[in-house]
């Protein structure tokens, strides 16, 4: 048997190291914690009391005594409504603006998310759009129509998502939302959009106007979409669908005016997130079909075609 003498024991060399290193972090932990503490004017009662973990241990743990396990220091986190790995990270002021921002980038709404992303890393965020085109907003405004055309005029296919949510559950939309509510068409709205975009790096997509409920599907749809908000006045809206047949919005509801002007205002700060914006009011379908085709040229959306 081969023997190698003479050669140092490194774990017993590393040992003091690591020692000292856990030392080290015990230490900063438990200065995080009092300094959070103490930024957030709170006392030591008080943070035994909103996290369960004893005044005499948060003692230690300040003191850089305590060996804190995974489970209280989260208590701990949670009562400081801070993230863990804030406590846990290195000294520095980048670390910990770092973080800081990580965590408030969570907690923000998907147009916030999708406005910092854009700014941050405008290329990466164009990219992941590929190729694809999204209209929005009510119905009446001229999507499907819009849409149709400009699908043909620069040879890409057109998608109405809510086709293709009938086509994968069998069934039209108004049965789907009988049968499961609104948050099983919900789900089924933001698994056909998932499935949109991983099988079509370029297309034009029209949606229906109640997706921006949805938060994460929205942020989804903004992130991975050339976007664009196609807008009519309430009126037009209105005289649009009726023109199509449908009568349903006034049938037997005099209020159904007022009603469509409400959900317009309600929504117009989320169509506003879109990356463009195309008001077809008063405009013949030609007319707006050439304004949005010199959009989509002008900023290559549906590539050089």
């Amino acid at each position: 048997m081969l023997e190698f003498a003479g050669k140092p024991d490194l774990a017993a060399k590393d040992a003091p190291d690591a020692e000292r290193s856990i030392t080290e972090l015990i230490r900063h932990v438990g200065d995080r914690v009092r300094d959070t503490r103490k930024a957030l004017q709170m006392s030591r009662r008080e943070l035994a009391e909103r996290s369960g973990v004893s005044p005499r241990y948060l003692a230690k743990l300040e003191g850089g005594d305590g060996n804190i396990s995974i489970g209280l220091l989260q208590k701990v986190a949670l009562a400081l409504d801070t993230p863990i790995a804030l406590l846990l990270a290195d000294h520095g002021a980048l670390v910990e603006e770092t973080l800081r921002m990580s965590d408030l980038y969570r907690r923000a709404d998907a147009a916030s998310r999708t406005q910092v992303m854009a700014i941050l890393d405008p290329d990466r965020f164009r990219r992941q759009k590929a190729e694809r085109l999204c209209l929005g907003g009510l119905r009446g405004a001229g999507k499907s129509t819009l849409g149709a055309k400009i699908a043909q005029h620069f040879d890409a296919p057109f998608i109405e998502l809510n086709r293709e949510i009938e086509a994968s559950a069998g069934m039209p939309v108004g049965e789907i939302i009988a049968l499961y509510g609104q948050e099983g068409y919900r789900q089924l709205e933001a698994d056909t959009l998932t499935g949109i975009i991983e099988t079509h790096k370029r297309a034009v997509v029209a949606v229906a106007g109640g997706i921006v409920s949805e938060e994460d599907t929205f942020y989804h749809l903004l992130s991975r979409f050339h976007t664009v908000w196609v807008k009519a006045s309430a009126g037009e809206h209105m005289d649009r669908v009726r023109a199509q047949g449908d009568l349903r919005p006034m049938k037997g509801n005099p209020q159904a005016m007022i009603q469509l002007r409400q959900i317009l205002t309600a929504r117009e700060a989320q169509y506003g997130q879109a990356d463009h914006v195309l008001d077809t009011s008063g405009k013949s379908v030609d007319a707006s079909h050439s304004e949005l085709s010199d959009l989509v040229r002008s900023y290559e959306i549906l590539g050089s075609h």
